[in-house]
């Protein structure tokens, strides 16, 4: 099999433990395979640079997220079907709930958050992801057509996007706009036009300008789709760290490896919301065991960095020789002074 060279993103998680070394990665989108890490490295301060002869396979159930189960994508082609049918289902309640005249109690406007971590983010790689994830959108509404409009952060994002959409006919309407060009509350109302906004790949230099057009638009949904921040930055950005903890996760998947001295463990971060119902969907902590991908922790509300770290040195440890033996020579002298 010919040798692959993938480029990890990656998100390094700060170690507290000597004798482990974790890192967490995003998993490729434009792969034909969603590979984990192989047996040659090289880490520099961006990116997790991976090359293998033979990528490692891993069971899976069907790629739908089932209701038994959440399945992990084993290819760029499931996590956009994945990430899709989450969304269209998600999006589906709203868009069809008629507005209720004289109610008293403000509605809850839907605000949504799809990652679905790339390894390519050139124009044309980004508007070919919004093309297979937007274009003939089957989203199931009464009445015309639905109009979504795809904000992106820059001109040149925004034009390869409007040429990508060009070529393909599309239902629902599909409309791109550029968010660098909103300069005041005119350009702001202009976007109220949409039936559903989305924010593609936003900036956190552009949350002030997100959170205004977000209220212009009350009480239609919209969505942040891939942005460029992390979830462990967002707590320091001030008073918009409400604003953006305010977008509830329907689809995300982020790549995971943790090395021991003697071993190493790749694994998955994940969460797939199941027929549009946001209540009670958990995050899951997959770890590969014998080729294939198994629940090993299970988290309410996102995990942080921390967490995710102190689940896999925990399970590294139980099977860690030097771990076991540190705790034999703690019973040991525990044994000696009397203390167990």
């Amino acid at each position: 099999m010919a040798s692959n060279l993938l480029k990890f993103h990656a998100q390094p998680i700060q170690n507290f433990h000597p004798l482990f070394h974790f890192n967490l990665t995003k998993l490729p989108s434009s792969t034909s395979s969603l590979c984990f890490i192989g047996s040659t490295q090289q880490l520099n301060n961006l990116y997790l640079s991976v090359s293998f002869t033979k990528p490692t396979k891993f069971n899976f159930l069907p790629l739908q997220c089932s209701l038994s189960s959440p399945t992990p994508p084993t290819t760029k082609e499931d996590a956009i079907s994945q990430a899709k049918l989450s969304l269209l289902t998600t999006l589906e309640k709203p868009l069809n709930n008629p507005k209720l005249v004289g109610r008293l109690k403000k509605l809850k406007q839907p605000r949504f958050r799809v990652e679905i971590p790339v390894v390519d983010d050139s124009s044309s790689a980004l508007s070919q992801l919004a093309l297979d994830i937007f274009a003939n959108m089957p989203i199931k509404r009464k009445g015309p057509k639905i109009k979504i409009l795809l904000l992106w952060p820059n001109q040149s994002l925004t034009q390869a996007a409007q040429k990508a959409f060009e070529s393909k006919s599309s239902n629902p309407i599909i409309e791109n706009f550029d968010i660098s060009s909103i300069s005041d509350d005119e350009d702001i109302r202009m976007v109220n036009s949409g039936d559903v906004v989305v924010f593609m790949a936003p900036e956190v230099s552009r949350l002030s300008v997100m959170e205004a057009i977000a209220d212009t638009l009350y009480p239609k949904p919209v969505v942040i789709f891939n942005p460029k921040w992390g979830f462990d930055e967002e707590s320091s950005f001030g008073k918009l760290s409400g604003f953006v903890g305010s977008f509830e996760v329907v689809y995300s998947f982020m790549g995971l490896e943790v090395k021991g001295i003697l071993s190493k463990r790749n694994g998955v971060m994940f969460k797939c919301v199941r027929n549009g119902v946001l209540s009670g969907e958990k995050w899951y902590v997959f770890v590969e065991e014998d080729g294939e991908l198994k629940v090993v922790s299970r988290f309410k509300t996102r995990p942080s960095i921390e967490e995710v770290e102190n689940v896999l040195y925990n399970l590294m440890a139980i099977n860690s020789p030097i771990t076991k033996s540190a705790k034999f020579l703690k019973d040991l002298v525990s044994n000696v002074r009397g203390q167990k």
